[in-house]
């Protein structure tokens, strides 16, 4: 009877012991942070001078935290992961320390990820950060895996026989998270997913603090600009000479006014030799166009041909994750001398700020741009009399600088699947004409230096600076035919994907009234009774007419269009 005390109390002395090895592992690998909580639990009781750092360290695996492995000789080590996210449809995308020139499809095949319960799946290699050139992977998380609380970084080997091990950090998730950086001149734009949860309610700038580096050594900024998922900070006082050759990571700080904070996670990074200076620009053009795509490979020369020859003189996509043939596409179409520019934009929901990123991106090398999606072309009748193209028709739709018309708004004319089952090989301006009659929304040129400084955008118009004002076109001078409700199979994928900000997933409910859904469709991706006939209102074929007179060819193989 007297010994049991004595065993109680060494029991107790050995979980003690137990949980604090666990915790200084822990406490090791996050740099003596604590893991990061949901975005539901963002502020916690932290004090003033108490602050959780969630963004991850660059270096995540320390020497002496090396993984086990069943036979360390015979496998190469895991790839260093620095960060991981957990997107939607349960695809974790992970970003590797692996440098960009060797991340190749041929090269980085046959990975695993490796997931804490030891159950795997394929990783797939998805490209490198257009800024800071990690490379990044996918792989879709086993359904054993997605039962567990919490969620921990996969790892990521070339071997079956890896085993998972800890410490691991928690995944990030997508709703909350700061993805990107872009260094101005006058400052720092970052991008933060989750701060500012609804449109039009934005959480004040005194209430939030840049944050470059890592633990005591970090330098805090002053946020200036606290709109939709762009903040803009200033920028770090940096002393010593040899800080303008690294690259910090960057977050924010958000504090509530009674000394609790937090850090947001990150996989943003600021580097001061990539600020945009006056020495690195190119020839301004005057038209330039921009659109986010996803897998728009077979749609995209149709597109680029078009505006090309009436007068946009360069492209810069924003490439939503795309795995099709996109970058081949693009390569090809460079070669033939025309302007395209890839941007990797793989982060989810972001339309609006990738839209924001491009204006201060693309404001030194562009004067007007046109921001159009893949399957949107704009059309003046004025047109329809001319043989060719003219570089000189899209100029013409411009209002002369006198005027201070800062943003030109174009209506758009929806065109249905006109009886079509499949896709059209010769376009979608020949294979589609008939479309609605009362037209929607809207799409925008924009004079880049006309707006506001926070880049402010509803997708299809932004926010001016107050010096100047917006014009509309009337239907009679110019439209956006939009080819919108394409042949159900083409249609069908964006039940699967939306890049745009409002329709996660159509085979949810949510956001019932959003134009982004198909009227009368509901949530499920079944085809509509009499599909080929939807949305035929109006039979329209001057586009297509007028494209078959710039772009037909009579060829060995019969009359094809130049894009075929």
């Amino acid at each position: 009877m007297r010994r049991k005390p004595l065993s109680t109390l060494l029991f107790a002395v050995a979980v003690f012991l137990v949980f604090a090895f666990q915790l200084s592992r822990k406490a090791l690998f996050y740099g003596g942070d604590l893991p990061f909580p949901s975005s539901s639990a963002l502020l916690t009781s932290h004090s003033a001078n108490s602050v959780a750092h969630y963004a991850l360290h660059e270096a995540a695996f320390p020497e002496n935290l090396a993984h086990r492995t069943r036979h360390v000789s015979s496998i190469l080590d895991p790839i260093p992961t620095v960060s991981s996210l957990l997107l939607p449809d349960w695809e974790v995308l992970l970003i590797s320390s692996i440098d960009a020139p060797l991340s190749s499809p041929n090269s980085l095949r046959g990975l695993l990820c490796v997931f804490q319960n030891n159950d795997t799946s394929p990783a797939k290699f998805s490209g490198s950060l257009e800024f800071n050139s990690p490379s990044m992977f996918k792989c879709l998380m086993p359904e054993s895996v997605r039962r567990l609380r919490p969620y921990f970084q996969p790892m990521l080997t070339n071997s079956p026989e890896e085993v998972f091990s800890s410490p691991m950090p928690e995944l990030i998730r997508w709703t909350f998270f700061a993805y990107e950086a872009l260094e101005t001149d006058d400052d720092v734009v970052l991008f933060v997913k989750g701060v500012n949860h609804r449109q039009g309610s934005n959480r004040p700038p005194t209430d939030l603090k840049c944050v470059f580096g890592d633990g005591d050594k970090a330098v805090r900024t002053a946020v200036t600009c606290s709109v939709q998922e762009v903040f803009r900070c200033r920028h770090p006082n940096l002393t010593v000479q040899e800080d303008h050759h690294k690259k910090f990571k960057i977050t924010l700080e958000i504090q509530d006014g009674k000394g609790r904070s937090v850090l947001v996670p990150s996989v943003a990074y600021y580097s001061p030799r990539r600020r945009i200076t006056g020495g690195e620009t190119e020839a301004k053009s005057t038209i330039c166009a921009c659109t986010m795509v996803y897998n728009v490979g077979k749609f995209l020369k149709e597109w680029v041909m078009y505006y090309s020859k009436i007068g946009v003189e360069k492209f810069i996509l924003y490439d939503n994750g795309s795995d099709d043939e996109i970058t081949a596409v693009v390569k090809e179409l460079n070669k033939e001398g025309y302007n395209i520019e890839i941007v990797f934009w793989i982060w989810p929901k972001t339309q609006e700020a990738g839209f924001s990123h491009s204006v201060e991106y693309s404001k030194r090398s562009c004067k007007w741009m046109l921001f159009m999606d893949v399957d949107e072309f704009i059309f003046s009748p004025s047109w329809l009399n001319s043989l060719n193209p003219s570089k000189e028709m899209l100029k013409s739709l411009l209002p002369a600088e006198k005027n201070r018309v800062g943003m030109v708004t174009i209506m758009c004319n929806d065109y249905g699947p006109s009886d079509r089952i499949s896709n059209p090989a010769e376009g979608v301006t020949q294979g589609y004409n008939c479309r609605r009659r009362v037209e929607e929304r809207h799409k925008s040129i924009v004079l880049l230096e006309a707006v506001d400084e926070s880049l402010l955008n509803v997708i299809h118009h932004f926010q001016l600076r107050t010096e100047f004002r917006s014009r509309q076109m009337r239907t009679e001078a110019a439209v956006v035919n939009h080819y919108k409700y394409q042949a159900w199979p083409e249609f069908r994928l964006k039940f699967r994907r939306r890049v745009s900000a409002y329709v996660l997933d159509w085979t949810n409910s949510g956001n019932p009234t959003s134009k982004d859904r198909a009227p009368g469709l509901g949530n499920s991706a079944v085809e509509p009774p009499e599909w080929p006939r939807k949305f035929c209102e109006v039979r329209d074929d001057r586009l297509r007419l007028l494209t078959q007179r710039w772009f037909g060819l009579q060829t060995a193989e019969g009359y094809r269009m130049t894009w075929q």
